[in-house]
């Protein structure tokens, strides 16, 4: 079949998918996001032969693997490495006052392409070593969890990292990967990724030090915070911190369990 490739997207099925996407991840599609659905999920239409976008929310209702994919499509993942670095430097104190005694346990609970995942675990390892730590990295998304676990990154990415760790961390690539750099495989040995929804609980995870927890809260109505950060604390340790980014707060999810220490950081108190 020759199918046009502007495909239109109709209220009605925007509204389809606007619901789906909402049932399967929590996120709310406001109508700013409109375009991007339309061409994100245009290719998958065409994969399929199809017409109309109704059509397809149809296969995405009985196909499991296929919801995974439509949700693979539409989930953003603007990333870099040592985002937001006032939240590294509280890292690096709050590293430094362990003093090596404890092992740290980070989660990335948003990791996407894992510029994170690793960012803290350069900081970690530089203070702590390599026997003191660990990073479990997340995202529902599990084409850019395949790019994280792979650690090989375009080579303009590097320009956010310190010159110190560019040189304890990263491989500048050669020959086919020339434009590209690697992490350190010794690094990467402290860091791990693995697919999670944060509407569910992760109890299999185990309880953390830090959780990151940033541009990601954005995408969710109050209820489905409330939900998300009740689940997420089920995975912090009592005086452990909470960070989301700078551009959040959690203002309209008052949580008992939770003390401001600064504009984004957060630690969990006992009651």
């Amino acid at each position: 079949m020759n199918i046009s490739q502007d495909i239109p997207l109709s209220d009605a099925e925007f509204a389809l998918i606007q619901k789906l996407v909402f049932k399967l991840v929590g996120i709310t599609l406001d109508d700013s996001k409109r375009s991007l659905v339309k061409n994100r999920l245009m290719k998958r239409l065409t994969f399929y032969g199809m017409s109309k976008y109704s059509d397809y929310v149809r296969i995405v209702q009985f196909n499991r693997d296929e919801a995974a994919e439509m949700v693979n499509q539409i989930t953003t993942n603007e990333t870099y490495f040592f985002r937001e670095p006032p939240h590294f430097e509280f890292l690096k104190r709050t590293a430094a006052a362990s003093k090596g005694d404890t092992f740290l346990r980070v989660w990335s609970a948003a990791a996407s392409l894992g510029a994170e995942a690793y960012s803290i675990a350069m900081v970690l390892d530089s203070i702590v070593g390599a026997l003191r730590y660990e990073v479990v990295g997340t995202d529902i998304n599990s084409e850019v969890l395949n790019i994280a676990k792979a650690g090989c990154y375009p080579l303009p990415w590097v320009d956010k990292i310190s010159d110190a760790y560019k040189q304890a961390y990263c491989l500048k690539g050669k020959n086919e990967y020339e434009r590209q750099f690697l992490i350190d495989l010794q690094l990467q040995k402290n860091v791990s990724f693995s697919k999670a929804n944060l509407l569910d609980k992760q109890t299999h995870l185990g309880v953390f030090d830090i959780i990151f927890l940033r541009n990601v809260l954005i995408y969710f109505n109050d209820e489905i915070k409330a939900l998300v950060i009740d689940n997420i604390l089920n995975n912090l340790r009592e005086g452990g911190y909470l960070i989301i980014s700078l551009t959040e707060n959690l203002r309209s999810v008052a949580n008992p369990k939770l003390k401001q220490v600064d504009s984004s950081i957060y630690q969990k108190v006992m009651l």
